[in-house]
């Protein structure tokens, strides 16, 4: 039975045929207008997630690179700025980054 499900789904995959726009071969236009359908739903998918998340990770590392070199300040005396400079600069980055991206990608 397993075995059957796998060879439908197989012959599905590998049966279907491609639509291009009016059946001359136009590929670009079939490509810009599946662009344009789904330019909205993927802007708001990297504002509404992937942006989220990358701020999200970015202040979790801010923070523990923070105490870990508070900790390490406290052995050794001397405060090492270089990493949660870099991780600050980044999350402001990525903090501000809807805000412009939209108008470099061009939607």
């Amino acid at each position: 039975m397993r075995k059957l499900l796998l060879l439908c789904l197989a012959a599905a995959l590998l049966c279907g045929t491609a639509l291009a726009a009016e059946s001359t071969g136009d590929v670009a236009s079939v490509v810009e207008s599946t662009w344009k359908d789904a330019a909205a739903q993927i802007k708001t998918v990297v504002d509404n997630v992937v942006f989220p998340a990358l701020d999200m990770i970015l202040a979790i590392a801010f923070f523990g690179k923070l105490a870990f070199a508070y900790f390490d300040y406290k052995s050794r005396g001397h405060f090492e700025w270089a990493g949660p400079v870099i991780l600050f600069a980044c999350l402001i980055l990525t903090l501000t980054a809807p805000l412009y991206i939209w108008t470099i990608v061009g939607l």
